[in-house]
């Protein structure tokens, strides 16, 4: 009897880098526009950034693979649990102040791997 191996291939010798949601090459993906632009290793960083900000903190969360549509709705659960305010740039989301074990817990709660990077 045969066990079924169940994973999520990110990568095919074939074909390249594979699409996380209907497993075909990048090329051939026929997801659309609900596919994510940045699927990355899995792990969600998170990190404290102060660059450009006049020496104000801002947490900065990268590597979420997900759609630009679902980020916009990650970023704003994440603003109502901390308090804060914050933006989508680009595939980043940027949470005003050090919020970055209230990010984390959260994150996970939505099932998402996470690492806190940086200092």
């Amino acid at each position: 009897m045969k066990k079924k191996i169940k994973g999520n291939a990110v990568y095919s010798t074939d074909q390249g880098r594979l699409c996380p949601q209907c497993h075909r090459a990048v090329s051939n993906c026929v997801c659309g526009k609900d596919r994510p632009r940045h699927v990355g290793d899995g792990i969600v960083r998170i990190s404290r950034e102060t660059k450009g900000r006049g020496g104000k903190a801002v947490t900065i969360i990268t590597g979420l693979p997900v759609a630009t549509s679902e980020l916009k709705t990650i970023s704003k659960t994440l603003k109502q649990k901390c308090g804060v305010g914050g933006a989508v740039k680009g595939e980043q989301i940027e949470i005003q102040g050090d919020q970055r074990e209230t990010c984390k817990g959260a994150l996970e709660h939505l099932g998402f791997t996470c690492k806190l990077a940086g200092g």
